[in-house]
């Protein structure tokens, strides 16, 4: 199985988005980190791929949204973030 393509959207001193990160680290998984803290283009693109987020993280596994912070928790206590990641 081939690795998942990990992306996140993050600003800084986000309390949340460090969370997510520490989350996807601790499963040992790549990931590519967007900041989008001062906007310009990674910003568009994250609202472009998810028009109606408003925070960060927007964390999106194999070009799926799945969230943010809270979400990927959840997936990760139901054991569905595992699958998703291949583990």
């Amino acid at each position: 199985m081939t690795t998942p393509k990990i992306e996140i959207y993050t600003k800084a001193f986000c309390g949340f988005c460090t969370r997510a990160k520490r989350l996807l680290e601790s499963k040992g998984v790549p990931y590519e980190e967007y900041d989008i803290t001062m906007g310009g283009p990674k910003r568009a693109e994250m609202l472009e791929r998810v028009p109606n987020a408003r925070t960060v993280p927007q964390i999106f596994i194999d070009n799926k949204a799945v969230g943010g912070s809270d979400d990927l928790v959840a997936l990760d206590h139901s054991g569905e973030l595992d699958r998703l990641l291949g583990l």
